[in-house]
């Protein structure tokens, strides 16, 4: 790794703090079974794959707290360039412009700018992994009836994160060297929810418009 490399992806530089897998449980050897899949080179359309024996819900558990580690981690790389004034609208192009809303505050959709909207984001985000309601991380106790509800919707939202960043910031990722691993990243993330039907084709277009959303 490029020593620029390094300074963009060190530890201090996440947005938020990483989430991490208990060594010993299911979900910390799954982690590190997807781990190996994408060490190994495999193509991210093979390595997105249930493996034969395990349980989808889990699968797509740890995968979710994955991708926000890593969308976190992208996020946080251009943080500083993204401000009230850069981005006083959380948007996607003059297309597609993204409204929080949320149980308390927020109650309509609400336009606000992009670092308000981020921070709202993966606030709500943390709260959802980290609630044993949701996110079970003890062997044998069920994942709830609106697990995958909620799975969607992180990752529809986190999808926006990626539009955000490929569509106003691509310049700054560039700069800095890491386009490879923010496409490598974002094509990971699509064929897994391509894979389990997890983020409506409709949502997916904003990308598709600049030639990144076919996978490709």
């Amino acid at each position: 790794m490029s020593h620029a490399l390094k300074q963009v992806f060190n530890k201090d530089k996440t947005f938020r703090p990483k989430r991490k897998f208990e060594p010993g449980t299911q979900r910390f050897e799954l982690h590190k079974k997807a781990q190996a899949s994408l060490n190994a080179g495999l193509d991210l359309k093979v390595a997105v794959q249930l493996p034969p024996g395990e349980e989808q819900n889990d699968w797509v558990a740890v995968h979710v707290v994955d991708f926000f580690n890593r969308i976190n981690l992208i996020y946080g790389t251009i943080s500083d360039y993204c401000t009230e004034q850069s981005c006083p609208i959380m948007s996607g192009g003059p297309k597609y412009e993204y409204r929080w809303q949320d149980e308390h505050k927020y109650r309509k959709p609400t336009a606000l700018s992009a670092p308000q909207y981020m921070n709202l984001l993966m606030d709500w985000i943390e709260v959802q992994i980290n609630n044993e309601d949701i996110f079970p991380t003890n062997v044998g106790t069920p994942f709830p009836k609106n697990f995958l509800p909620v799975v969607k919707k992180i990752l529809s939202r986190l999808f926006r994160v990626f539009v955000h960043v490929y569509i106003h910031h691509f310049d700054r990722i560039t700069q800095m060297g890491s386009e490879a691993h923010v496409n490598t990243c974002y094509k990971h993330f699509y064929y897994f929810v391509k894979e389990f039907n997890l983020i409506d084709t409709k949502e997916l277009e904003p990308l598709v418009s600049v030639g990144v959303g076919s996978g490709h």
